[in-house]
């Protein structure tokens, strides 16, 4: 057998063991791994951000709090295993099988694994992690401590796996696959013959109108698309803004920490992007032969249009912002789709505006999951990160994971899942394996092997 078999075989095992656990292991199962993921988020942040050479350890570290104490606290009590009733029909919930997460190489891939993993564990979904092979042994050593904590709690033998083989994706024996990596890997996923849900990059248009407190925006916009140096998959690509309120908003935009490039800046900034991703806006600002302040956090970026030939149009992943100025909202609207029709459709966009009215026809009109409002479309107004792994129904949610079989009745007559009498037996090993070198015979054992094969 393959080792990429032998991965999916044990987390089949897996699979269908979790599948019969009741709603308090669970949630003890869960709190275990918030808690590793917690406590392991600075860590895994700075491994991440030094074997990549992309981001900003801090501003990783808050995702990773985000992705696994802040996702448990969002869905406490949100009891996806206990059968239920409305008086006519009863709803028996049921595990999707074993999950493949592919995880992305960039805006906190480390945190997109605690979340991925997080969902899996309230669900009763055994999980493989395949992380980006620019942040393997970082996701790696993640996601294994996540399983060690899983195992402690009651969980078993290979409910959270990382693999880095390239032969799972489109195996039968995967059940469901999340695609948080670059497009090409989300169609990739489509084209697996597995049911699959795309998670890919966005591509925000924020649009400021002239009701909004350009003040307040700005701070909100250069937070948010300078954060982890423009890597969130949420942040602001694309600045639309009336004529009459883009002065207003550019100095307040500059008094908080951006710099508007002048036109040759621009291009040459342009010329820079493909390695730009992930750089600070004072690096990139130099390379462009553009003198700004100590301390600037974003670059303005002047657009006459939102086309896809102009390469700001697109996610650019670093702090550098498209400006385009509009005659009016409604022309902003129109500019924002052509935003979403280049790259980012179905993930994020954002409004700072007053005026509740046109608040409602923006997020009417555009292709977007999720549409921020007077605040970041990356950060909240507490500069907190939002979710950034954002599904066909919005933020990635543990009901996403979930399948259901319902029957008429009245009420849920009997609960039929059971908490694990005694010790979680260790994942069977064949007997004529049993002593060879390598060979686990016992959960701790499987947990030590992997970590052992991991260092370098």
């Amino acid at each position: 057998m393959s080792r990429a078999g032998a991965v999916l075989e044990r987390g089949r095992w897996a699979a269908r063991a979790y599948a019969g656990y009741d709603a308090a292991t669970v949630d003890r199962i869960v709190r275990a791994v918030a808690r590793a993921a917690a406590s392991g988020a600075a860590g895994h942040a700075a491994l991440a951000v030094a074997e990549s050479g992309l981001g900003v350890p801090a501003h990783q570290e808050l995702a990773g709090h985000a992705c696994s104490s802040g996702v448990a606290k969002v869905h406490v009590g949100a009891d996806l295993v206990t059968p239920v009733g409305d008086g006519r029909t009863v709803s028996v919930p049921r595990p999707a099988g074993l999950i493949l997460a592919l995880t992305p190489a960039t805006g906190a891939p480390v945190a997109a694994a605690y979340h991925m993993v997080l969902l899996a564990a309230m669900t009763r979904n055994a999980i493989v992690v395949r992380p980006h092979p620019s942040v393997a042994r970082s996701c790696a050593e993640a996601v294994r401590a996540l399983a060690g904590a899983a195992v402690e709690a009651g969980a078993p033998d290979g409910a959270i796996q990382v693999a880095d083989d390239d032969g799972l994706l489109g195996d039968p024996r995967v059940d469901l696959v999340l695609a948080a990596g670059d497009e090409e890997e989300v169609r990739a996923a489509y084209r697996s013959g597995v049911p699959a849900l795309g998670l890919g990059p966005g591509n925000a248009p924020v649009l400021v109108d002239g009701t909004a407190d350009p003040r307040a925006a700005a701070g909100h916009i250069v937070a948010s698309a300078s954060f982890d140096n423009g890597l969130s998959r949420a942040a602001e690509s694309v600045l639309i803004v009336p004529e009459a309120a883009a002065d207003a908003l550019v100095a307040a935009l500059r008094a908080a920490g951006a710099y508007p490039l002048g036109a040759a800046e621009a291009d040459r900034v342009r010329e820079l992007l493909p390695e730009a991703v992930g750089r600070d806006a004072v690096w990139i600002a130099e390379r462009a032969g553009a003198r700004v302040p100590a301390g600037t956090r974003l670059l303005l970026a002047p657009m006459p249009l939102a086309v896809p030939e102009d390469p700001l149009t697109g996610p650019t992943r670093c702090p550098v912002l498209g400006v385009v100025r509009v005659p009016s909202a409604a022309r902003g609207i129109a500019a924002a789709r052509a935003v979403l029709r280049v790259a980012g459709a179905g993930h994020t966009a954002a409004i700072h505006s007053a005026d509740p009215e046109a608040i409602m026809t923006y997020a009417a009109a555009l292709p977007a999951a999720q549409v921020r409002v007077n605040e970041g479309a990356a950060l909240d107004a507490a500069g907190r990160p939002h979710p950034f792994l954002i599904g066909p129904r919005g933020p990635l949610e543990p009901a996403d994971l979930v399948r259901w079989t319902r029957f008429p009745g009245a009420k849920a007559p009997i609960d039929p899942w059971t908490a694990p009498r005694g010790p979680v037996p260790g994942y069977p090993v064949a007997s004529n394996l049993a002593g060879e070198p390598g060979t686990p015979r016992t959960a701790a054992s499987v947990l030590r092997s992997g970590a052992a094969s991991a260092s370098p």
